[in-house]
């Protein structure tokens, strides 16, 4: 079962249904649990073959009328979208430099229906780990997270790297313009092969792994497919991912279309960690040496 889904069904089961009215917001809990899941796909750095950090303390901003009606249940549904973070970054093998928050604030130049999501990592005598303990490396405190978030009193010094191109503002919060003065920050650059080396290409759909052993791969319904989503949403042949420099993926003429990290688009390039959405299934691209 998926991490969202997971949260979908705690929640449900609240204190007897405590977050039954928050549903009726025009931001609901599991589109920001999604948009959390998406900063850490998109501000992931990695410090090794073995280890990626992401972000630890997020702020979700909010218009004033959602705000208002989830403002009463902050504490506990701060504390429910840590856990599902948490959950997330095991799934996915990520690490933390120290724990996870999550805060919800009132933004008043958000019209209701729109939030944005920023977000930092903080580094903390005791970190909280799903892939064990803290990673010996320069301090990542204060490393400007997404839209902006301003760093910690003692900044660390991060590498430089590459900008991933930005997504397109549409509802709900996906590629929201950045909060004034802000930024987003560099994307983790994709792992190319060294001469004479190979890069190994994947998608994981629910935590299963699917090796990409051709030049393409074929996402569908259909039993012809070479890799078979059973989601009603989803068409026989919906899209397409051909490995290469860099690797891409292509709308087959699908009925629904194909988001790629955050963008409704009918091609893409595609690095490592990509999200794609087919339907309501979310694909995650993953490439890397060896």
């Amino acid at each position: 079962m998926g991490v969202l889904k997971k949260f979908e069904q705690r929640l449900e089961g609240l204190v007897n249904g405590t977050f039954a009215k928050v549903f009726k917001s025009e931001v609901q809990p599991v589109e920001i649990a999604g948009a959390l899941q998406r900063e850490c796909d998109n501000n992931a750095t990695i410090w090794n073959r073995d280890r990626t950090v992401v972000p630890n303390d997020f702020i979700v901003e909010l218009s004033a009328p959602d705000f208002e009606r989830l403002s009463p249940y902050s504490g506990q549904l701060g504390d429910e979208l840590a856990g599902m973070v948490r959950d997330y970054a095991k799934q996915q093998r990520y690490t933390f430099m120290g724990p996870i928050k999550v805060n919800l604030e009132k933004a008043d130049d958000l019209d209701t229906g729109l939030y944005r999501v920023r977000s930092r990592t903080l580094a903390s005598s005791s970190s909280q780990q799903p892939g064990g303990p803290a990673p010996a490396a320069p301090p990542a405190a204060g490393r400007p997270g997404g839209y902006g978030y301003p760093p910690a009193a003692e900044p660390a010094t991060v590498p430089p790297m590459p900008a991933a191109p930005p997504p397109g503002a549409r509802p709900g919060g996906y590629g929201y313009p950045p909060a004034a003065g802000g930024h987003r920050p560099p994307a983790a650059p994709a792992p190319t092969a060294a001469p004479g080396g190979r890069t190994r290409h994947w998608i994981e759909i629910n935590g299963t792994r699917h090796q990409i052993s051709r030049p393409t791969l074929v996402l569908g319904r259909s039993t012809e497919a070479d890799v078979r989503i059973d989601d009603p949403g989803v068409s026989r042949r919906h899209c397409e991912i051909r490995t290469g420099t860099p690797s891409t993926i292509q709308d087959l003429g699908s009925t629904n279309g194909i988001v790629v990290d955050g963008q409704h688009t009918t091609r893409a390039t595609l690095r490592d960690g990509s999200r794609i959405v087919v339907g309501s299934t979310t694909v995650i691209y993953r490439q890397a040496e060896g």
